[in-house]
């Protein structure tokens, strides 16, 4: 038989081509993030003034309870700055990720009506993560200018770096715990488990020296091997490191391992699309 002139450009429904088709549908993952971002805070007074009021009484609470009742201080320099300089990044992490996993099962309605690129959900969790963690930055930043900030272009160029890291890092686990959490709701609670451990398996809380000391090397390799092992220490090194706090030194081989991080983070995200494409036939039904 012979083909018509159109037959090329005739697809198998709901046959999508991954990540590609969340950039050429960039219009309505707009439209997603805009509507996510202004729920937020809808029926508010004060609006998005709370994303800045929030990290502000953190870092108040952290530089009285934990920098000078407990002494902290006097271990780590400015330790208020580093805790929440730390706790931005993994924030930003555990949004992403818990979010995106919950994503599909949040909009079963919209699944189940239409066909749309599915991995726009997992994306748009990210971004609207992104989104409210901007804010929080800013306060970290300004924070630090009050107590002498003065970075190099390197050490700004570290704080972007450390959100890219993390975006894809956390895309590529929404995306795979969101496919099979579409199945098995019990992905959802252990991605609870996993983000309640994050702040802990990375040096939020304390500095890398102290896991430098207690365990063998070849354990505190795989340690900085954690993706959020380096995006911690970069925005560590972008924010808290220019106030030159005493004997403070950044992760060692922080570069190298950034870019073990990326491959790391790349590999989790074609495992999160390869496993989503093959479940995505079963989303409708399964929801």
């Amino acid at each position: 038989m012979r083909r018509g002139t159109n037959d090329a450009l005739l697809e198998e429904p709901g046959r999508g081509h991954g990540l590609r088709d969340v950039i050429s549908h960039r219009h309505l993952l707009a439209l997603i993030v805009r509507k996510e971002t202004q729920v937020r805070y809808r029926g508010s007074i004060f609006g998005w003034l709370w994303s800045y009021v929030k990290p502000l009484v953190q870092f108040l609470v952290f530089y009285i309870a934990l920098g000078v009742f407990l002494a902290l201080n006097k271990s780590i320099d400015f330790y208020a700055i580093y805790i929440l300089a730390g706790i931005t990044i993994v924030t930003f992490f555990n949004e992403a990720f818990a979010n995106g996993t919950r994503s599909l099962v949040d909009n079963a309605a919209l699944i189940k009506k239409i066909y749309l690129p599915r991995e726009m959900f997992p994306v748009s969790s990210m971004l609207v993560a992104l989104v409210n963690t901007i804010p929080q930055i800013i306060v970290v930043v300004a924070i630090a200018l009050c107590f002498g900030w003065q970075p190099t272009l390197l050490q700004i160029a570290a704080i972007p770096l450390g959100l890219v890291l993390v975006a894809v890092f956390a895309t590529g686990l929404g995306m795979l715990f969101g496919a099979i959490n579409v199945t098995f709701r019990d992905a959802q609670s252990f991605v609870e488990i996993i983000v309640m451990c994050a702040v802990w398996a990375s040096p939020v809380m304390y500095h890398w020296e102290m896991v430098a000391s207690k365990v063998p090397e070849w354990l505190f390799s795989v340690y900085r091997l954690n993706p959020l092992t380096p995006a911690v220490e970069l925005f560590h090194y972008g924010i808290w490191f220019p106030l030159h706090p005493r004997n403070a030194q950044p992760l060692p081989d922080l570069w190298a391992y950034t870019g073990w991080a990326f491959v790391t983070a790349v590999a989790v995200l074609a495992i999160g699309q390869a496993v989503f494409h093959r479940l995505e036939g079963r989303f409708a039904q399964d929801l």
